[in-house]
């Protein structure tokens, strides 16, 4: 069970100022800074805090002093189990000050890492490219025309006369355990260390100007309208030289007049005639690649709906290692009118030639 006399060396008749000068001696002894990755120094720093929280209030003390550390409502006080050296500094903030002198000056920032200058990436751009089947099928390569806004030539910069170029302020202050440094951005630049001192003409006030440039755009084969392409660098440059954003491609697929796409499967309605799909007949159809067709048999009595299925004559997976298939639907193709002598020959063998099943 803790005793916060015998943490800060005390007896019970102390007085406000005796305790206030144990803390002092302790919170240096065992400041983090002085005691860096040193979990024990730190247990000590925090029961010292946590002593010091409750035998300074009066109410709390005379809680204590009666009840014990067992009984005590632990709402009340601070436990060292759940502080850390943040909390102690930001709530006892209210009782540090220049009472006493010769102090150390000390950092909270207990992680020891150097802050970095903050450093601005421009924007994204977002372009649609319309493919056909036929790029899709190949894979091409663009070059499109995109306008960027580009760090204008000409532009002046100098240096920060608030925070000297470091991006950060430091602000000092007088604390009950000695000085606490603490490092805040720098507000009149955004943590850049400069700022812009003249803008050449035509340029917006961040000193970037719109410009036209040409980019060159691999696209796979066998992408997909849900895939988005993007290549870094090419978006907004950034104000003050930072990194440029990227630009974001999105696939617009251009309807096929003869194939229709499900992933990497393509379908194609073949239309036959009605004496063509009694008697049988050849069919050439082409594919997506320029130079190659496919030869079609028909078998006598090829019923409409029908589906021949070409394996790996489909698209290829944007990874390149499958290809879909290519599926043909073969539909009967009825015309709406016919000459005179064809009515005459449907009409003389209408009872010989029966077009349903036999039940």
């Amino acid at each position: 069970m803790k005793d916060y006399y015998d943490i800060l060396g005390l007896s019970k008749k102390c007085s406000l100022n005796d305790i206030k000068k144990a803390y002092r001696k302790l919170a240096i002894k065992y400041h983090p800074d002085k005691n860096p990755n040193n979990k024990i120094a730190e247990e000590k720093f925090k029961e010292a805090a946590e002593a010091y929280s409750v035998l300074s209030d009066n109410n709390k003390r005379s809680k204590y002093d009666k009840f014990g550390n067992t009984n005590y409502n632990s709402k009340n006080y601070y436990s060292s189990n759940n502080m850390n050296v943040e909390d102690i500094f930001s709530n006892f903030g209210d009782i540090f000050n220049d009472e006493f002198e010769g102090f150390t000056e000390f950092n909270i920032n207990t992680n020891n890492k150097k802050k970095k200058k903050k450093k601005f990436k421009g924007s994204n751009l977002r372009i649609k490219i319309n493919l056909t089947l036929e790029e899709i099928n190949k894979g091409i390569k663009k070059k499109i025309k995109v306008k960027r806004m580009k760090l204008s030539k000409g532009i002046k910069f100098k240096i920060c006369p608030n925070c000297k170029g470091k991006g950060n302020i430091n602000n000092i202050t007088n604390t009950f355990i000695g000085r606490i440094q603490t490092t805040i951005q720098c507000d009149y630049c955004n943590g850049l260390g400069k700022i812009i001192k003249s803008i050449p003409k035509n340029a917006n006030y961040e000193g970037l100007l719109e410009k036209e440039e040409l980019v060159n755009i691999n696209i796979p084969s066998g992408i997909t309208e849900d895939i988005q392409l993007k290549i870094y660098g090419k978006g907004n440059e950034a104000p003050f030289g930072g990194n440029p954003g990227d630009l974001l491609i999105l696939i617009k697929e251009i309807k096929h007049n003869l194939f229709k796409r499900k992933g990497k499967n393509l379908y194609y309605n073949l239309y036959i005639s009605i004496p063509e799909s009694i008697l049988g007949t050849k069919k050439t159809i082409k594919t997506l690649n320029k130079y190659e067709k496919l030869k079609i048999n028909i078998n006598k009595g090829t019923q409409s709906g029908k589906k021949i299925i070409f394996k790996g004559k489909g698209l290829p997976s944007i990874n390149g290692y499958e290809y879909g298939n290519l599926i043909v639907n073969i539909k009967i193709w009825i015309p709406k009118k016919i000459n005179y002598e064809q009515k005459k020959f449907f009409k003389k063998n209408k009872k010989d030639i029966n077009f349903l099943p036999l039940r």
